[in-house]
């Protein structure tokens, strides 16, 4: 039996819902302020995981300062409120950065 065919599918659904998670970012506009691995208007996505890993209510948290705009978490220029994001895209986006952004 040859594996290669299905490990290779095996990797190709593996990594599609992060990929699908990147593309909803860069949808909503997100990467605009946000990237992965590095700081640009607002913070990397990968220190937004590190900072509220363990948290058990970090998925609750972001979802609303993604909704409801913030400032002073990451420094002096505010997160503008994403009113119009539902709450099923917050919430993937959410889950998305807060496993890495992978």
């Amino acid at each position: 039996m040859n594996l290669t065919p299905i490990l290779a599918t095996a990797v190709l659904l593996a990594s599609a819902p992060a990929f699908a998670n990147k593309e909803l970012a860069a949808e909503k506009a997100c990467m605009a302020c946000h990237a992965v691995d590095k700081k640009l208007v607002g913070p990397a996505y990968q220190d937004i995981a590190k900072k509220y890993a363990g948290q058990k209510d970090a998925q609750a948290n972001l979802v609303a300062s993604i909704k409801k705009g913030g400032s002073g978490k990451w420094g002096p220029i505010p997160m503008p409120a994403q009113a119009a994001l539902s709450d099923a895209d917050a919430a993937t986006l959410v889950a998305w950065v807060l496993g890495g952004a992978k």
